[in-house]
């Protein structure tokens, strides 16, 4: 720590004391110094220093660095959780994007047909038609939506046009086009009014008096062309015309008549039906209030026994007692209710269920080789529900057998609640794999297999654009048919026609959401048809009639008398027993 003497140093006193230098930088890094010797360079790995503290025991101590591999691991696992998440909000965006040829396809024709003003037709080719045919691909697509709405606006101005233009007639049509894709709205009520005092403007007066007087003389009260609305266009046009005024007192007590007519024959329904188109065409007839008091007594007494019937009829069913001689069958007690009331939903949904079982027993005799008693219980089975889907399954197995017999599928099994089902189930369960249907299958000629791939697909087609029950012979329910008539064993007719039920239910759930009331019903109807028995049926019939009075309470605000009686009519015959029907009768009478 001593400095080097330097003996030629003047400043030298001749001795050198020991220093240690500058110690104010003492804690300062050294400056690096690159020294280029030549040599090799040589990296020293730096020396790790174990902690004295918390050092682990010497056997399980790892001198490796710790790992870092977790937190990228966790970012990216946050980046996947972000992208599947942005995904399932994006959905419909997304499905956008991907290539639908079918979808497009049709879409594209229906903008162009709405661009050339070709809005309706009954030949495939109209906008309309397109664009519920692009709905029924995918109903939930806002395009295909607002394509039909566009479809009512050009509608609404079709009409405008030829009713400027003195084409009446065209003007209706066009306005009765636009009720139906747009459900009512200012435009249309306004039309309605326009329209009918065109009629009387053009002296159009005498010539409806002339056919609402022709109707009332053949009795033709209701409906568009019945006498009560042909008076009510003239009166909506000159409140004051006493003979229309006088004209439709004749019709109310025409009216009267029947209903009259229908009480002595304990028709309760008809009777409560008329009652309520004369409280809304004649709210003040004078033989109204009598009539209400004897449709109420019978109604009581209907009620009571209807309700008898249908309790008995559910009884029978659980018990297993489906059908044969005697009244004490579920089908002898349906039938009794529906005698009753031919439009009750219960009794109707009860009979869909005899016919289910039926045809769940003839399934289970064609397994046994039973043929006879098979076709035998198809047969009871078509008396009341002849187009149901696993109705012709079942015949096309009976007619053409496999050597793998064909289900219906799960979601179209008929309800298991049933004894006689869960017997006829535990009954097939017990059969030896030796008593199955080993008959082959018929070989298809080449033309066949084209006809049957053929029919399939306009099948396809048919109940893609929604013609499910119609028109006969081009619908899908008739391909289908067709194709199991040649081969009773083809899957897709097969498959095909048992998920006609769902996709109906599908297309009714669209056609309610858009307010095409009258294509609900039609569909109802339809789906009624295909899948008797069906618990589903109840809750949409209650869903249409709940739409029906709505339509009602909007068109009696707007003072749409005539058709809001026709709503509430149309929703009492789906619903007959809702709270709603009272209420509506009642702003009908008061004149609100």
């Amino acid at each position: 720590m001593s400095g080097n003497r330097t003996p030629n140093d003047p400043r030298n006193p001749g001795r050198t004391e020991p220093t240690l230098g500058n110690l104010d930088q003492l804690d300062r890094p050294l400056p690096r110094v690159d020294l280029d010797d030549g040599l090799p360079q040589i990296r020293v790995e730096p020396i790790y220093q174990r902690n004295h503290h918390n050092q682990p025991p010497e056997d399980d101590y790892d001198p490796r660095p710790p790992r870092r591999w977790k937190i990228p691991l966790l970012i990216g696992v946050a980046v996947v959780l972000a992208v599947v998440a942005g995904m399932w909000i994006n959905e419909s965006r997304l499905r956008g994007m991907v290539p639908r040829t079918d979808f497009d396809n049709v879409l594209h024709r229906a903008q162009v047909a709405l661009q050339q003003g070709h809005l309706d037709g009954t030949d495939g080719s109209s906008a309309r038609e397109l664009f519920e045919a692009a709905r029924a691909l995918e109903p939930d697509n806002d395009s295909a939506r607002q394509g039909l709405n566009d479809v009512g606006r050009a509608e609404i101005a079709r009409a405008d046009a030829a009713l400027q233009a003195g084409k009446i007639g065209e003007a209706s049509d066009a306005l009765t086009n636009a009720r139906e894709l747009l459900g009512g709205g200012s435009d249309v009520d306004r039309l309605s009014e326009a329209i009918a005092k065109a009629q009387v403007s053009t002296g159009h007066t005498d010539t409806l008096i002339t056919q609402a007087q022709q109707a009332l003389s053949d009795d033709k009260l209701d409906g568009p062309d019945g006498a009560a609305a042909l008076y009510q266009r003239v009166l909506s046009a000159e409140p004051d015309n006493a003979v229309a005024r006088h004209g439709l007192d004749q019709v109310g007590d025409a009216m009267a008549a029947q209903i009259q007519k229908a009480l002595a024959a304990n028709d309760v329904a008809t009777a409560a039906s008329e009652v309520d188109r004369l409280a809304a065409i004649s709210p003040n007839n004078s033989q109204l209030p009598t009539l209400r008091a004897s449709l109420s007594a019978q109604q009581a007494q209907a009620g009571n026994a209807l309700t008898d019937a249908i309790n008995e009829g559910n009884d029978a069913l659980r018990a297993g007692r489906i059908s044969g001689d005697g009244n004490d069958t579920a089908l002898a007690h349906y039938k009794a209710a529906l005698a009753i009331d031919p439009n009750n939903a219960q009794a109707k949904a009860g009979l869909g269920q005899v016919a289910e079982a039926l045809i769940v027993q003839a399934n289970a005799a064609i397994d046994a080789g039973d043929a006879d008693h098979a076709k035998q219980l198809l047969d009871q089975a078509e008396a009341f529900a002849p187009q149901s889907a696993d109705l012709i399954a079942a015949r096309a197995r009976l007619q053409r057998p496999a050597s793998q017999p064909v289900q219906p599928s799960p979601q179209h099994m008929p309800p298991t609640n049933t004894i006689a089902k869960a017997d006829v189930a535990t009954k097939s369960d017990q059969r030896s794999d030796d008593e199955g249907d080993t008959t082959p299958p018929v070989a298809l000629t080449g033309q066949q297999q084209i006809q049957v791939a053929d029919m399939v697909q306009r099948a396809r087609q048919a109940a893609a654009r929604g013609d499910i029950m119609s028109p006969p012979g081009n619908c899908a329910y008739d391909l289908y048919r067709g194709a199991l008539s040649i081969d009773g064993n083809n899957p897709e007719a097969l498959s095909g026609l048992q998920a006609l039920p769902g996709l109906v239910q599908r297309q009714f759930n669209d056609a309610l959401r858009g307010g095409n009331l009258a294509k609900a019903g039609s569909l109802l109807d339809a789906l009624d048809n295909l899948s008797p028995g069906d618990t589903v049926l109840a809750i949409s019939s209650q869903r249409l009639a709940s739409a029906w009075f709505d339509q009602a309470e909007q068109q009696l605000d707007s003072g749409d008398r005539n058709n809001a009686a026709g709503s509430l009519e149309q929703g009492r015959r789906l619903s007959p027993n809702d709270q709603r029907v009272q209420q509506l009768l009642a702003r009908m009478q008061g004149g609100r």
